[in-house]
């Protein structure tokens, strides 16, 4: 189906691609609306959708359960909550080829800038985890196939990314061989997961480079996965960068923060009874307003996705009066 049929450009597309012609770009996990507008308040230049916080923080883990409207709601919640171009997890496509090109539709529709899908077979498990089994390459090619031509429809600027778990369970060497397979079959981005030393980045970067593709000096555009508690060690975005690589994603960071906190906070309630111990470390009133862009007392617009130096607070029984700086 043409462009043209749909009305559906991928103009995310372009801007993130724009931003990785330039520099290696940072992509901190957005779990919902609220934490898009964080990341776009300090300056990001993207935000990653991860399947494994979208699950959490529904209460489910991440084995595939959640849906494709699950997901699609989570990324237009987060696209106009932001503004940011946003880069998807999709997980082993929602099915099998045919509900490939269906996401990449919605996904489109819902704001995404592109998704990346897995080899795994389904139910999958999370990229750090052993156990983990693998599709055929030619099921998987199949996949990217379908969905480089839904892309291609769309203007092509929709990024498909290919996401390969074979270091973990058939070696490194299997891992190449089959991302230069799936550039071949439309891929125009490589994420290669659970790779345990900087060399092997550093060689799988080298080893793309080889191939075609739209990125910097020929390849496809590479993404390295900056989890925490996983197999890979904590490698720094600019080092990445210097490597070969266009895009490092945080996947589940904010989430793990955001429920940390709120782990601290709830066993003081249900210690002390009160959570005032905790008010230095939550967000105050102020600065939740100026991320949402709110003024209490003047109109809001929607959808708005910046956030306001300054915001007007009414107190109790008082005309609405603007809040000085120190005011928590």
């Amino acid at each position: 189906m043409a462009a043209s049929m749909t009305g559906l450009r991928c103009l995310a597309g372009q801007k993130l691609k724009a931003s990785m012609m330039k520099s290696c770009v940072a992509l901190p996990g957005a779990f919902n609306g609220l934490c898009g507008r964080l990341v776009a308040k300090h300056g990001f230049e993207g935000a990653y959708i991860s399947g494994a916080a979208v699950t959490a923080s529904t209460g489910v883990p991440d084995n595939g359960i959640l849906t494709l409207d699950v997901f699609s709601r989570v990324i237009r919640e987060v696209s106009l909550a932001s503004g940011l171009p946003l880069l998807a997890d999709a997980d082993t496509g929602f099915g099998e080829a045919e509900m490939v090109t269906r996401t990449v539709y919605e996904y489109v529709s819902a704001g995404a800038a592109g998704f990346h899908i897995e080899d795994q077979v389904f139910p999958k498990r999370c990229g750090h985890l052993d156990g983990k089994e693998l599709v055929s390459i030619q099921q998987m090619c199949e996949k990217v196939e379908r969905a480089r031509t839904a892309s291609d429809s769309l203007g092509g600027d929709f990024i498909v990314c290919a996401r390969t778990d074979a270091k973990g369970v058939e070696g490194f060497d299997a891992a190449v061989k089959r991302a230069e397979q799936y550039v071949q079959a439309g891929a125009d981005m490589i994420f290669p997961e659970g790779l345990f030393t900087e060399q092997e980045f550093i060689d799988f970067a080298e080893a793309m480079r080889k191939c075609p593709g739209p990125a910097p000096g020929s390849g496809p555009f590479m993404l390295a996965n900056m989890t925490e508690f996983g197999k890979t060690p904590y490698i720094p975005v600019s080092k990445f960068g210097t490597w070969g690589y266009h895009t490092v994603i945080f996947p589940v960071t904010t989430l793990r923060s955001a429920m940390g906190a709120a782990d601290e906070v709830l066993a003081t309630i249900k210690s002390d009874g009160t959570a005032e111990p905790m008010l230095s470390k939550m967000q105050s009133r102020k600065n939740l307003y100026r991320t949402l862009g709110y003024t209490p007392g003047v109109e809001y617009s929607f959808p708005n996705s910046r956030t306001s130096p300054s915001f007007v607070e009414e107190p109790t029984g008082e005309k609405a009066k603007p809040v000085s700086e120190t005011h928590t």
